[in-house]
């Protein structure tokens, strides 16, 4: 309860919270059409290519000020995003070739231009480097607006081009057909990615922002088919990560938060792999196991059916155990048994053979018949 009081009394973690929080949510959401698009990698190189274009911003004003670095950061990665798009376009190279290209290019020439920086010696540029990894602790008021006001933005253009940005994410030539701009339709949705990527910056950093917007999607992914589920799953997933995080970071001395967010949201897309019912792969684990079981099972009351009918009344013919294991040169020959008799199709005497009901011996004979 003191967390949960600290997290309405306490100004600083309350900003924090509620920051990480907005941020888990844009990016998963918009996370959620860059793992569908296959364009995961295209968020690593829009989060890497942002920072030059924040050190840039810093030269050219000499101020701080969030809504000036971040317009410079999405100033930045939107080129980069662009590029990527236009060298795929007009070359040979292959997409991720390209995307790899441009994030060490950017990057490289980002950490030209904060070392420049630093060696300048002004007292201004401190604090710059927290965009790296993020400092999630430094957010303040001026910082919250920002993050919403962005996040509005991106949010309501979700939901004004929902129909467009879902066919364009499953069948881009059947849009174009249709007459929608698919590269205009692009260009937005990309677009909506960058802004995405630099809200969160300052929270967990260019190295690691790309998780932000894989991870929640990816868990997502693992408990729905449908389109508008794994959107809001997504977004639930990222703002969950982000509010516990930043939680979890209050509690422990010195534990950053950007990376903390990080793991609590890679523990939850984990566990997702693990134990979604669907594709989870515990889940895929047990319905072999039983696929196994049930294949023992119907091939005992095949060996079972074949010893009966040898006899005028199939449902008349009890036999040993023991000749049913030589059968079936295999383990687990009983407990088959017994699963036959809780279905109501075998029944042991009191001697401890065992024959088929009528049923039994009706299905045993579907199942030879069908075998041969």
């Amino acid at each position: 309860m003191s967390v949960l009081g600290e997290l309405f009394t306490d100004y600083t973690l309350r900003t924090v919270a509620l920051g990480s929080a907005a941020l888990g949510l844009v990016a998963g959401m918009l996370g959620a059409f860059a793992v569908l698009r296959r364009q995961s990698l295209l968020g690593d190189a829009v989060s890497h290519a942002a920072l030059p274009g924040i050190v840039l911003a810093f030269m050219i004003t000499g101020a701080k000020t969030p809504i000036i670095l971040v317009l410079g950061a999405a100033l930045a990665g939107w080129i980069a995003a662009l590029l990527v798009m236009l060298v795929v376009r007009t070359t040979r190279i292959k997409t991720d070739t390209a995307l790899g290209l441009v994030l060490s290019t950017f990057f490289g020439l980002g950490l030209v231009l904060l070392s420049l920086v630093q060696r300048s010696g002004g007292a201004g540029q401190a604090g710059l480097d927290r965009f790296l990894f993020g400092q999630a602790a430094t957010l303040v008021g001026d910082d919250l607006v920002t993050m919403g006001a962005l996040g509005a933005v991106v949010l309501a253009s979700l939901a004004l081009l929902w129909k467009e940005f879902k066919l364009l994410s499953f069948d881009p030539a059947f849009a174009g057909a249709m007459g929608l701009p698919v590269r205009a339709l692009d260009i937005i949705l990309t677009s909506l990615l960058v802004i995405a990527i630099v809200i969160g910056l300052q929270t967990v950093g260019v190295v690691l922002m790309s998780a932000m917007i894989v991870a929640p999607a990816a868990a997502a992914r693992q408990w729905t088919d449908r389109l508008g589920r794994l959107v809001l799953l997504a977004g639930l997933f990222g703002a969950v990560s982000g509010l516990v995080g930043a939680v979890i970071s209050s509690m422990v001395p010195r534990l950053p938060t950007g990376p903390t967010i990080i793991l609590v949201v890679t523990t939850i897309t984990v566990l997702s792999l693990l134990v979604a019912p669907e594709r989870g792969l515990l889940a895929a684990w047990l319905r072999r196991v039983r696929q196994r079981r049930q294949v023992e099972i119907d091939s005992v009351l095949a060996d079972l059916y074949r010893l009966a009918a040898q006899h005028d009344d199939p449902t008349s013919a009890p036999h040993e155990v023991a000749v049913l294991q030589t059968m079936r040169a295999a383990a687990g020959v009983r407990n088959s048994l017994r699963a036959l008799a809780d279905e109501g199709l075998a029944v042991a005497d009191p001697d401890g053979r065992w024959r088929l009901t009528v049923e039994g011996a009706q299905r045993g004979r579907e199942r030879v018949e069908g075998t041969t």
